[in-house]
């Protein structure tokens, strides 16, 4: 079967980490449901796991961007909520290169309500400075970890539960243009608009 959304971003951003000697990994105490510890088989040194304490990890990502890093901060998306204050203060305010990875992002069936992702879109949308991406398939997330890297913007990619699509990766993935949608298919009667893993239903009940 396809592998999940999460060890598709862990490789992803290892890949990435062989490039970039800037790139470390952050974790609050969930390194395998984050999937770092595969990050960290292939780069142990550059992988912080600070505990159960959110806040802390992104005051701590803040600190390691201002050092001239490029923090990649894994937390689920239901905990996010406890470091919202940090993530205006801290990184968006001050601009600064720091990738939020977003697992576990909307409904997460049987990990239950506390669990379910359901709110960093309309938290994350209204802060100043901070990039919100949701990729349709696990290219395109590969594809968003580069662009998120490489942008050195506050960048929060968010990405579900589960197996991705079973789509081929490329190779090297490409950086994608921020701000820009894309037309999958033309038609004239009706529009339909959709986001990250709702694409797939979309395109089905087109």
């Amino acid at each position: 079967g396809a592998p999940s959304w999460t060890e598709v971003f862990a490789d992803a951003l290892a890949d990435i980490a062989d490039r970039d000697p800037r790139v470390v990994a952050i974790t609050a105490a969930m390194p395998d449901g984050t999937g770092l510890d595969r990050f960290a088989k292939r780069h142990p040194d550059r992988l912080y796991d600070v505990g159960i304490a959110e806040q802390h990890a992104v005051t701590f990502a803040a600190g390691l961007a201002t050092e001239g890093l490029r923090p990649v901060c894994a937390i689920y998306s239901t905990f996010l909520q406890r470091a919202m204050d940090q993530v205006v203060h801290d990184v968006a305010l001050q601009d600064l290169p720091v990738v939020f990875a977003l697992d576990r992002a909307g409904l997460v069936g049987g990990d239950g309500p506390t669990h379910h992702g359901v709110f960093d879109l309309a938290y994350l949308r209204m802060i100043p400075n901070l990039v919100v991406a949701a990729p349709r398939d696990e290219n395109e997330l590969a594809r968003l970890l580069v662009t998120a890297i490489e942008s050195a913007r506050p960048f929060a990619l968010r990405f579900p539960r589960g197996a991705a699509r079973g789509v081929a990766l490329d190779p090297e993935p490409k950086p994608l243009a921020i701000g820009r949608g894309e037309l999958l298919r033309d038609g004239d009667d009706v529009a339909l608009v959709a986001l990250g893993a709702t694409v797939a239903a979309a395109s089905q009940a087109a």
